[in-house]
């Protein structure tokens, strides 16, 4: 249903603290193993220790691992030794100004940067899927200042991503929740995203 939409990248939802889309490894697995060629599949981990970040991603091959939490100093430098041929991309929960200084030190062996609207304080962690949106201007900056690619992510539906992305200027948008119904993606709503979003980038 995605690829049908336009979709130019698949996201693989592993376990979670909490979100929709959550699918088992083994799922992941079968569904990545089967998909066209050039079809860029995102691992979404939770994972934090380089161990278990590099087994997950051996068990579920994915062509990009989207670090979804805060890493300890070096482990994306540990994961790209790792993992070679895989790309890393780290999260960053937006927040407020502080969230540009954590960009600056999160695209720092880092294949590109996702910037999302999770609350990993919380007590039950908010790591993506919130259908939240945050401050876009804060996410222009960022995307002004860092020198690797940056997604956009974070209460985008069909509805907003034209001016989301006339705003940030990101390389790419995330959706996850926007493009659901009652949990389940929802075909209309993934083709209207689609759309919205290749039509402001064609105009640019």
């Amino acid at each position: 249903m995605a690829l049908r939409a336009g979709a130019s990248a698949l996201g693989f939802v592993s376990e979670m603290p909490s979100g929709p889309g959550v699918i088992s490894e083994e799922h992941i697995a079968t569904i990545v193993g089967r998909l066209p060629a050039g079809t860029d599949a995102f691992l979404l981990t939770s994972r934090t220790e380089p161990d278990e970040i590099e087994a997950q991603v051996f068990r579920c091959r994915p062509s990009t691992v989207q670090l979804v939490d805060r890493l300890g100093p070096g482990v994306r430098a540990d994961l790209r030794r790792r993992l070679p041929g895989v790309r890393v991309v780290q999260v960053v929960h937006v927040s407020g100004s502080s969230s540009v200084d954590e960009a600056i030190e999160s695209a720092e062996h880092s294949d590109a940067i996702l910037l999302d609207s999770g609350r990993p304080k919380q007590a039950v962690r908010e790591l993506g899927g919130t259908g939240r949106a945050h401050d876009w201007e804060v996410s222009r900056r960022i995307v002004e200042t860092v020198e690797i690619p940056v997604y956009l992510a974070g209460g985008l539906d069909a509805a907003n991503v034209a001016e989301a992305i006339g705003t940030v200027r990101p390389f790419g948008v995330d959706v996850c929740s926007g493009v659901r119904t009652n949990g389940d993606l929802d075909g209309a709503k993934l083709g209207q995203f689609v759309s919205c979003a290749v039509a402001v980038k064609d105009g640019w």
